[in-house]
């Protein structure tokens, strides 16, 4: 999917691709592939990969000491993503998810980003993405991220995972 949107890593970069599923066994519906670029105590820089139909569950990124929350800015490079973000509620949404997951989405306001489509989402604002049907890469560029301490509305959910 890289190499068809034309975005080269390093040799290092590819080795280093993070794998999610989210501790639960379903990575094909719920996970995430992640190349982080860069990630210091200014700044974030990451690429976001979904294969089709899949899902980065709900979650926010909860204020940390004086730090007051990941602020991120989607940009959408190849694909179609299904954002979905507080406010009134799509009518249809695009999203397919999980029967017995469907309790722990809660935000419903549909946003689609298609190649050169952006969205900020504010600290502290649940979300949750889907990638569409020939799934999506979407470069973040946000202020630190702390993955480890984000907040899911899935009380299954472990974000420490990492899949080979």
């Amino acid at each position: 999917m890289l190499r068809a949107a034309n975005i080269e890593l390093t040799e290092e970069e590819a080795a280093e691709i993070e794998v999610c599923d989210y501790e639960l066994g379903d990575h094909a519906r719920i996970g995430t592939q992640i190349v982080i670029y860069e990630n210091n105590d200014r700044y974030c820089a990451k690429e976001l990969i979904m294969f089709p139909g899949q899902i980065c569950p709900e979650h926010y990124h909860p204020r940390i000491g004086d730090y007051p929350g990941k602020r991120e800015t989607f940009r959408c490079r190849s694909g179609e993503v299904y954002l979905y973000v507080p406010g009134e509620p799509t009518k249809n949404p695009r999203a397919e998810v999980p029967a017995e997951r469907r309790e722990h989405f809660k935000v419903w306001r549909e946003i689609i980003l298609k190649p050169g489509d952006q969205y900020t989402i504010m600290e502290g604002t649940p979300h949750w993405f889907q990638g569409g049907p020939e799934g999506c890469i979407v470069s973040e560029f946000s202020s630190p991220s702390f993955d480890d301490k984000d907040v899911f509305t899935d009380p299954d959910i472990q974000r420490t995972s990492n899949i080979q």
